[in-house]
């Protein structure tokens, strides 16, 4: 119960934290530099600046941002889980209240330095809540849904609809903000696939004397089976047990951890899986 609302707690901060740097980050970085940051936020402040050209009013960024949102809101709560997605419905609301109540600030208005530290930003924002359990919104729900159903990382499948984004805003506003904004979403991209590492798995090797006791120690703390391999040590020429498992790589700390609580003793190899066929355990949300 205690580490439950310690994790509740620690989620709704993040959240708060995440929803308030993004929406800064928006109204410094992303407005100065005309740049577009990806996802929905992204055809939100799009529409805004069709609207502003056209019309010359520029709606609220809170009312077509949460409007965008439902669909992806729907698919958050209908396939991935409930709790998850009523944090991500806090973190929607509260950045675009954020963004609204937030004056616009120029900080620097060299648009490559804005590329690349407002897409930092804006990965190390989307990464905090990822991490916490929750989303930033928009079509990280939709990357989600795709990762559990195809048991990949699918955050690049995105990148098709913000091509689309992009090519519109190129030809409305110029093509020099696409392509820098380009920058800022590879950025961004290359900090949250660094930092949350759920859907990318580690392959561990492991010489031990006592595989039972490192294979229950693997599965109890990362849920995941192992195979037991008999080998012999070249020097030596005795037997050896080689425990082969596959495991989130968000894991591999606690599972290094699980297998020297098991046996001090044990030679660990930790590789990086580039791709899993077949049966893989990824934990549901909740």
């Amino acid at each position: 119960m205690k580490k439950s609302i310690k994790t509740d707690i620690i989620a709704l901060i993040a959240v708060t934290s995440a929803a308030f740097f993004m929406a800064l980050n928006t109204k410094t970085f992303v407005n100065t530099g005309g740049l577009y940051p990806g996802g929905i936020t992204s055809l939100t402040i799009l529409i805004q600046r069709i609207c502003d050209m056209t019309i010359h009013t520029v709606p609220p960024f809170s009312v077509i941002n949460i409007s965008l949102n439902i669909v992806p809101v729907y698919i958050g709560f209908r396939y991935i889980g409930k709790k998850f997605t009523l944090y991500s419905c806090v973190m929607i609301i509260l950045n675009s209240i954020f963004t609204d109540m937030i004056p616009s600030y120029t900080i620097t208005e060299d648009v490559l330095l804005i590329s690349i530290f407002g897409g930092i930003i804006n990965g190390l924002t989307i990464s905090a809540c990822l991490n916490a359990g929750t989303t930033s919104g928009g079509t990280d729900f939709i990357s989600i849904f795709l990762s559990e159903r195809n048991g990949i990382d699918s955050f690049n499948i995105i990148l098709g609809f913000n091509a689309v984004i992009l090519c519109v805003a190129g030809f409305l506003f110029g093509w020099d903000k696409a392509l820098y904004s380009i920058l800022f979403q590879y950025a961004s991209t290359m900090v949250i696939k660094a930092l949350y590492k759920k859907f990318q798995q580690s392959t561990f090797f492991i010489v031990t004397n006592k595989p039972e006791e490192v294979c229950s120690g693997i599965y109890s703390v990362s849920k995941h089976g192992a195979t037991i391999l008999e080998g012999e040590g070249s020097f030596e020429h005795c037997e050896r047990n080689v425990v082969y498992s596959v495991v989130s790589a968000a894991q591999s700390k606690k599972v290094v951890k699980a297998v020297k609580a098991a046996d001090s003793a044990a030679f660990v190899n930790e590789v990086k899986t580039q791709k899993v066929s077949g049966r893989f355990y990824f934990p549901k949300e909740n």
